[in-house]
């Protein structure tokens, strides 16, 4: 009877063993399913085989298979008690990278590793995922933890970026001077830049901000893209100089500041019709010059001032019959016209009676300080 039952003795024994070995070893793989152990056989034949956990050979890393039916997976987001940091994880495309995954509790994580077909973990630090050189735009690291009875992962999410090559503007379909009142587009194409979702395209008029535009694609390698903005000009655009920015921005884990691409300049060349730079009804002091002028791009060649019916010039010194209406003829074309108020002011009348202001004040005085 005791030489029947000492083989069963001894193998309950070595399991018990094994399973009270430290939880937290590296290399102890995760203890198979309840439905899964064999019931032992009566033979002994196994006991030569069995080895001291001084001898066993560390177990390679786990292969993470969505399909076992050895293993239970859970979600990422089930409590999987693993933390990868940084994350995301920002790279530039062509520099090395490298990422951390620990546990929030080594009492029931038993091992931790990495599976990637870019980068591998480091030899002295498994919990290390590392690459030397970037070389692919679309990665996904799975950082896996080995627990009691079944395993869990989290995702590394990896951004890798490319700035743009280069950034230009132009107008669309069109060439040369612009029309007042028209509709024209502007378009800022950015070359070579990813990921172009993470790209925002602002257009300016000197150091006015006009718009922003963004894409809609989610392309993570690179790519050429072309932003469109409508305008109306005006005659005080002429001269104006527009020009774009792309910038890229890729959070508080990416560069900072954000790399920025700026375009060229293009110069406004707005034709309109004349006008006067003065107010329609006008107001001048008695004694002031009388002062409109007619501005057009193109620049107007001949410029006649009328005044009840008669031509006229513009007074350089301006009295009471200087009001009234005046007409301007631009090329013999287009008649512009402007009302003049003249306002009493520095005129004679009120030069004398500044005068006489001035006498009776001095006349007050003299006769206060007469002892």
């Amino acid at each position: 009877m005791f030489a029947s039952g000492w083989p069963i003795t001894l193998l309950l024994f070595c399991l018990f063993d094994s399973a009270t070995s430290s939880p937290v070893s590296m290399y102890t793989p995760a203890p198979p399913l309840r439905s899964h152990i064999s019931p032992p056989s009566p033979i002994p034949t196994i006991i030569p085989s069995l080895q001291s956990p001084s001898r066993s050979t560390p177990p390679s890393t786990p292969s993470f298979d969505s399909n076992s039916a050895e293993t239970t997976e859970t979600s990422e987001n089930d409590h999987c008690p693993l933390t990868i940091s940084p994350s995301p994880l920002v790279v530039r495309f062509g520099d090395p990278a490298k990422a951390n995954c620990s546990t929030t509790n080594a009492l029931i994580v038993h091992y931790i590793a990495w599976e990637s077909p870019e980068g591998e973990p480091l030899y002295d630090q498994p919990n290390v995922w590392s690459v030397n050189s970037m070389t692919k735009w679309d990665v996904t690291p799975l950082c896996i933890g080995m627990l009691e009875i079944n395993m869990c992962h989290r995702n590394l999410s990896v951004i890798v970026y490319k700035p743009p090559d280069s950034v230009s503007i132009t107008f669309a379909n069109h060439t040369g001077p612009m029309f007042e009142g028209r509709q024209y587009t502007l378009q800022c194409t950015v070359l070579e830049v990813a990921p172009i979702g993470n790209l925002t395209v602002t257009f300016y008029r000197g150091p006015t901000k006009l718009q922003r535009r963004q894409s809609n694609s989610t392309t993570k390698e690179p790519v050429n893209e072309t932003f469109t903005l409508d305008i109306n000009p005006s005659k005080v655009d002429d001269g104006g100089l527009y020009w774009c920015e792309a910038e890229l921005d890729l959070g508080a884990e990416g560069p900072q500041p954000p790399p920025v691409v700026t375009s060229q300049n293009i110069t406004a060349v707005v034709l309109f019709g004349p006008h006067l730079v003065c107010p329609e009804k006008m107001q001048v002091i008695e004694g002031g010059t009388l002062s409109c002028e007619v501005r057009g791009n193109p620049k107007p060649k001949l410029v006649t001032w009328f005044k009840d019916g008669q031509v006229v010039s513009l007074p350089t010194h301006s009295s009471r019959k200087h009001a009234g209406k005046y007409t301007v003829s631009v090329d013999g074309q287009k008649n512009l016209t402007l009302e003049v108020e003249v306002l009493p002011g520095s005129g004679t009348a009120n030069c004398c009676n500044s005068h006489f202001l001035l006498a009776v004040l001095l006349i007050q005085i003299f006769i206060c300080c007469k002892p």
